[in-house]
């Protein structure tokens, strides 16, 4: 499996998340606000799983190999590594907290590839921590979610003698924008869109710092300021930079460069004046400000400011154009002889919600679905822990990323799944439950916050069901996932997160697959294409709804595959949310295709009008809808 976690840059809020922290000793101190994104550069890596140890090697940016390094997989050997410092230090901390946490067993890691500065306040120490906290993730399955990544990660790397802040795993976000909000041990992120590109441009300074003297000198200032210089720090790093930050997240998110830019040097102005008396030695920095004030660059550029803990170690510009951005790194090589990075922003939605159906009486389940519905059937996960099948499918949406899991319910059925995730056992059945179910009931809760229900008042097909949560999608791409299937990958990344990283990468509707014996694909919606990655990544052609063999052998025939096999829908897709206008024009007209709206034909045009990709999905797919099914799926399911 190849993973890749960004560097991180800070836009606005250094030193906000430490100052933030200090808020559990002292309730005046200011919330901590930081706008952050991922670089366009990062740490690549190619992982796979060890026995009982870690295998780690890395290439340098010249082309130096270092390594096999092998610690062993047990904590007090990681725990020591860990506190040696250095390259291999952070690896080591996050696998101590991961054996801390989790059954797991070791990594093998080779980091191959390195385009990022190091020491220059893109955090690429927390980009190999995260990386490692995704290598286990993903190899191990653990469900951890990007929060708790982030937090292992940030957990693994106060294991080694860096002093980092909770900002810098901010890089597990990727290349999106992010606002982070500290509120002592408390975190917060809120990720952001932009409707147009936006082009920076990073320099290394080629100068020094001593960040640690920085943020020993400015630390003074907590948690509570004695002298006039320690106030000043502290309204900097809290109200000013407050206003600062939302200003600059409006901007943002109307892709108003020229104010981002001129809240840029607002907050070096502010920075300079208030927090450079704490430190003069390392915060006058003039070789950032020769660089921000250079006269040839202002006609490229909105704004500029420093970067990290500031000093004479990075700067950030914020250039006009995409063009502009390739003039400030032409001048900055060409004059100043200091090397530098692009940073763009891309505009384009994220996939945040994920959308589930569970509207269907269940005919095929008779009589046991008048008791319950099916998707409230119970499976053992492989944990071992008995489940609702809907709980499997919605902690898959949670670990794809999702923000919010809309899940279709009739409206007599509205109240056991909002007990199932918003109610609390009794407190006398809490108090007979283990430790670990206590913990599960925590977390149901947990989860349960970001799910939400829409109704459909008539149950007239899969398309008419998805349209019922047209309101609660906005204009948004969204995660389908069929309510009675459940979904086991067999790689380190889930079903529904390969779909994700697809769309990310492509930003195209993208539908999940299988390959399906002749036999089956009655049974199933099958499609057919171009390969655009052999046996892997599809541009589709054709959606057929349930085909006859005799259709499929004239028209579904896929290059690659045996004569008897096809490519069928896995039961799990990705929409751009031009579909509900397909949807709606069916249902206001009335068009049925065997007497309900389908979804399918409403695919087809979207493909049509806008491409659709198919990807081969790595795992499978377990139907709970049919009695026979359903017992092939309970003895399969927690044998994998």
């Amino acid at each position: 499996m190849k993973i890749f976690v960004p560097g991180r840059i800070c836009l606005m809020g250094e030193h906000s998340d430490w100052a933030g922290g200090y808020r559990r000793i002292n309730a005046d101190v200011e919330k901590g606000y930081a706008l952050i994104t991922g670089t366009n550069q990062g740490i690549y890596a190619e992982v796979e799983p060890h026995p009982n140890a870690l295998i780690l090697s890395s290439v340098t940016p010249d082309g130096e190999t270092h390594g096999p390094y092998e610690i062993p997989m047990e904590p007090k050997a990681l725990l020591a590594e860990a506190q040696k410092g250095g390259f291999w230090s952070y690896i080591a901390g996050v696998a101590y907290q991961v054996l801390t946490h989790y059954h797991v067993r070791g990594l093998v890691i080779h980091n191959y590839k390195t385009d990022m500065p190091v020491r220059k306040g893109l955090s690429s120490s927390a980009a190999i921590c995260v990386l490692t906290a995704r290598a286990f993730n993903r190899i191990y399955d653990l469900k951890m979610t990007v929060r708790g990544e982030m937090e292992m990660a940030y957990q693994g790397e106060i294991a080694t003698p860096s002093r980092c802040g909770r900002m810098d795993q901010g890089c597990a976000f990727g290349d999106r924008p992010v606002l982070m909000t500290f509120d002592g041990d408390r975190m917060e992120t809120s990720e952001l869109q932009v409707t147009e590109d936006l082009h920076f441009v990073v320099v290394d300074l080629h100068a020094s710092k001593d960040t640690m003297e920085i943020l020993a000198r400015l630390n003074r200032a907590y948690p509570f300021a004695d002298n006039e210089v320690e106030r000043g720090v502290q309204n900097l790093l809290g109200p000013i930079n407050k206003r600062v930050v939302t200003q600059a997240v409006e901007a943002l998110q109307a892709t108003d460069p020229q104010r981002l830019g001129q809240l840029m040097v607002e907050a070096q102005a502010f920075f300079d004046r208030y927090a450079t008396p704490a430190c003069p030695e390392e915060l006058t920095a003039p070789v950032l400000h020769r660089v921000l004030n250079y006269e040839p660059l202002k006609p490229h550029i909105w704004g500029a400011k420093g970067v990290g803990s500031q000093g004479d170690g990075t700067a950030q510009f914020l250039a006009r154009s995409e063009s502009d951005q390739q003039a400030v790194v032409e001048i900055i090589e060409r004059d100043l002889r200091m090397s530098c990075l692009k940073l763009s922003i891309h505009a384009g939605a994220q996939v945040r919600k994920a959308v589930i159906p569970a509207a269907g009486f269940g005919t095929r389940l008779f009589p046991a679905t008048k008791a319950t519905k099916k998707e409230l059937f119970p499976v053992v996960d492989h944990d071992g822990i008995a489940k609702p099948a809907i709980l499997l499918i919605v902690e898959e949406a949670l670990d794809a990323g999702m923000d919010e899991v809309i899940i279709v319910v009739q409206q007599a059925d509205l109240e056991d799944f909002r007990a199932f995730f918003n109610t609390q056992v009794s407190i006398e059945n809490y108090n007979k439950l283990p430790r670990h179910f206590q913990e599960y009931a925590r977390r149901l809760l947990d989860m349960g916050q970001k799910v939400k229900f829409a109704i459909q008042r008539n149950q007239e097909g899969l398309g008419h069901a998805v349209y019922a949560a047209r309101d609660l999608i906005g204009n948004e791409p969204f995660l389908l996932m069929l309510g009675d299937h459940i979904y086991r990958s067999e790689s380190g990344r889930s079903c529904a997160r390969q779909l994700v990283e697809a769309f990310s990468q492509h930003r195209s509707s993208v539908i999940g697959m299988r390959v399906t014996p002749e036999s089956q694909i009655g049974n199933f919606g099958t499609v057919t294409g171009t390969w655009l990655e052999d046996n892997h990544l599809l541009h589709l052609t054709e959606f057929a709804e349930k085909p006859s063999a005799e259709y499929a052998r004239l028209n579904l025939r896929v290059p690659g595959l045996a004569d008897d096999e096809y490519l069928t829908v896995f039961g799990q897709y990705i929409i751009k949310p031009q579909i509900f206008n397909y949807l709606e024009e069916h249902i206001e007209n009335n068009v049925r295709e065997r007497g309900e709206f389908q979804l399918t034909s409403a695919l087809d045009r979207l493909r049509q009008e806008d491409g659709f990709l198919g990807l081969v999905i790595d795992g499978a797919r377990f139907d709970i809808g049919l009695p026979d099914y359903y017992l092939d799926t309970l003895q399969a399911f927690r044998q994998r």
